[in-house]
């Protein structure tokens, strides 16, 4: 799903459930924030990963491959984060 595919879903269920209370409102709109704030993140990465990919293909030194690659990780935690609260948050109740 498109980030811009998620904020249409967000707002049409929100639109349509008048009986969310405002605390799962208010969820939502963490949920986007938070997706939102991933966005620069993947381009810096991707940015990143790029300048990389062209120093090995000049057969240059990369120094900062690993900060990069790192950086990928930390990046691909907050994705599988942001995933899981989404999922958890659409579970219904038991």
């Amino acid at each position: 799903m498109t980030p811009s595919g998620f904020l249409a879903h967000a707002a049409l269920s929100a639109a349509d459930d008048l009986t969310r209370t405002e605390a799962e409102v208010a969820g939502h709109r963490e949920m986007t924030r938070r997706l939102f704030a991933l966005g620069p993140a993947l381009s810096r990465i991707g940015n990143n990963l790029n300048q990389v990919a062209a120093a090995l293909n000049r057969d240059e030194p990369a120094p900062q491959a690993q900060a990069v690659l790192d950086g990928v990780d930390q990046v691909r935690l907050e994705v599988q984060a942001f995933i899981q609260h989404y999922l958890d948050s659409e579970r219904p109740a038991a």
